[in-house]
């Protein structure tokens, strides 16, 4: 994990990214947390070591940290994005209906699509993203 932390700032500092404490907060928060927090989500996890951080400040700095690579904006169509700090492997999500929990989980077969998307129909292909909905073990075991 500092590994990881160590290259984002890396990252950043390549960027003309300035470290501050509140910024190197949010970094390693989303790298340690596999949960896809919201801003506000964040904002609540460090308001007790940073009172005086805004969520205005989380924003500005999730949209540095998207800016340089190093989140994923997830957007699902309400109002609050959820951010992925995972960018370094291809993964997808299981997105749970009741509780709104979001896991990764692997599918190498997908990369096959991009390939027939190109052969096919000679489309230039710069992502992709795939969701599976549904409800998560947690939920199934305790239904609310």
């Amino acid at each position: 994990m500092v590994q990881r932390v160590e290259k984002a700032v890396e990252i950043l500092k390549n960027t003309g990214v300035r470290m501050t404490p509140q910024r190197h907060a949010i970094l390693t928060y989303l790298l340690e947390t596999m949960t896809h927090p919201t801003a506000d989500e964040i904002y609540k996890a460090l308001e007790g070591k940073f009172p005086n951080m805004s969520v205005a400040t989380i924003y500005n700095n999730l949209r540095v940290f998207k800016d340089a690579g190093l989140v994923t904006e997830l957007t699902y169509g309400d109002a609050s994005s959820r951010f992925d700090a995972n960018v370094e492997e291809d993964h997808y999500h299981a997105i749970c209906t009741t509780c709104g929990a979001i896991s990764d989980f692997h599918f190498p077969y997908l990369r096959d699509a991009e390939v027939a998307a190109s052969k096919d129909i000679g489309f230039k292909v710069t992502g992709h993203r795939m969701e599976v909905y549904g409800v998560c073990d947690s939920c199934q075991k305790n239904p609310h």
